[in-house]
């Protein structure tokens, strides 16, 4: 049965990796043979802790789309591009670095690619007032949104997923992911002229114009959006309080939805319209396949064999799995990537005694992962969302346009964090 289980996920994940059809298919159909042979049975996909669907991660992200389909009808998002544009008073430098700031930041708290969604239409709009290309700001804003989303533990699938595994809080992702993303937006906001140079010629004219824009006029309904700070400040405080409340960020998730529903009075297709019934599909057939792994000791003898290769080495292993998860995520969508790994980082962090160490080799796998996304124009969902945005509306970018940025960004970004990790955890923590 392990041969089997191990040819059905890799047929499954090539298939994922290819895009010769749609990811969720793949995933479920992948499930789907993995129960029907007996591999794995309902126990253990439904409810083992180790081998199943992780119902918290499904969860967690369930609660954020609807909490997020309310916020988009407030128009919140128009509003902070227009006020970052006019702030930059026409200058497209000083509109493309505000412009991925804001991203990045809403990214630490909202999915990056709901944060794509919402802010792409902003940018393209305030472009042509500039008469300016806007691919080089989509593609400044993609980036962005993937370093600024490894902040937190809702930022990006890849961490909720680390999180779960690892029985990490919010709070513990919090204190040991932000440091290196403020690094990381700072080191890319210096780079950005370089990176796109020849991008940010303004006609005088174009950027008076630009600052006779309303950013008020874009907020369509401003008690629907109080009632959304309010919640939003709830769910936040749920996710901070953790320790506190005991409850775990998909009952906040779910209780902050569920009270926006009830007091939004909107209609239920407006939220339930923001779900992506695919994603959570997709990630239950992942689940189960990974479980199968786990359940036939795939997992378990891949450790093994990781640990002969570096010796026992916490930061040998830190490194590896930094280097590799950078490269691999780049290439596949880093949500099966992370999802495959992390019984993998699991057994490995269990046998290293230095809980300091041992915490580095999961803040390896989540900065590589979300990092290394920016490598290629496929290496994370916020890069095909806004390459698709893009194609619709008229200023079309292609693989190689985006991928000659992304893996500039993605080589310096994981060598600034090489020397973060290795100072944080194995010099400073002793």
């Amino acid at each position: 049965m392990t041969a089997v289980a191990v040819a059905v996920f890799a047929v499954s994940y090539a298939l994922i990796a290819t895009e010769r059809i749609n990811k969720t298919m793949a995933a479920l159909g992948g499930a789907a043979i993995i129960l029907a042979l007996g591999i794995s049975d309902a126990d253990a996909a439904f409810y083992s802790h180790d081998t199943g669907i992780d119902w918290d991660v499904i969860f967690l992200l369930f609660g954020m789309m609807i909490i997020v389909g309310v916020l988009r009808h407030t128009g919140v998002f128009e509003y902070a591009a227009v006020w970052a544009a006019k702030r930059a008073k026409g200058s497209a430098l000083r509109v493309m670095i505000l412009l991925t700031l804001i991203t990045a930041a809403a990214s630490g708290f909202l999915d990056n690619v709901t944060t794509v969604l919402l802010i792409a239409p902003v940018t393209m709009l305030v472009c042509e007032r500039l008469d300016v290309p806007a691919a080089p700001f989509l593609i400044a804003e993609v980036l962005a949104s993937n370093i600024g989303g490894a902040a937190t533990l809702v930022g990006d699938p890849p961490n909720i997923i680390i999180a779960s595994r690892a029985d990490l809080s919010f709070n513990t992702f919090l204190v040991n992911m932000t440091p290196i993303v403020l690094i990381e937006l700072a080191v890319f906001t210096l780079i950005l002229p370089r990176l796109f140079r020849g991008s940010f010629e303004v006609d005088p004219a174009r950027a008076a114009d630009v600052m006779q824009l309303e950013e008020r006029e874009a907020i369509r309904d401003p008690a629907l959006l109080i009632k959304c700070g309010v919640v939003l400040a709830g769910v936040f405080a749920g996710f901070l309080g953790h320790s506190i409340f005991h409850l775990e960020p998909s009952v906040v998730a779910l209780l902050g939805a569920g009270v926006l529903v009830l007091i939004s009075g909107l209609p239920q297709e407006d939220y339930l319209g923001s779900v992506e019934w695919e994603t959570l599909l997709f990630f239950a057939g992942l689940f189960v396949m990974v479980g199968a792994l786990v359940e036939t000791g795939v997992i378990g003898r891949l450790a093994s064999f990781a640990t002969d290769i570096t010796g026992g080495d916490a930061l040998v292993a830190t490194m590896l799995i930094l280097v590799v998860s950078a490269v691999l995520s780049g290439v596949i969508d880093n949500v099966p990537y992370v999802a495959s790994m992390s019984p993998l980082v699991a057994d490995l962090a269990s046998g290293i005694e230095n809980q300091a160490q041992a915490g580095a080799l999961w803040w390896a796998l989540a900065i590589g992962a979300d990092f290394g996304g920016n490598l290629t124009a496929v290496g994370a969902s916020a890069n095909v969302v806004m390459l698709g945005i893009a194609r619709r509306s008229d200023h079309p970018i292609s693989f190689w346009e985006f991928t000659r940025k992304g893996m500039v960004v993605t080589a310096i970004t994981i060598a600034v964090a090489a020397p973060y990790l290795w100072l944080r955890y194995f010099v400073l923590a002793g």
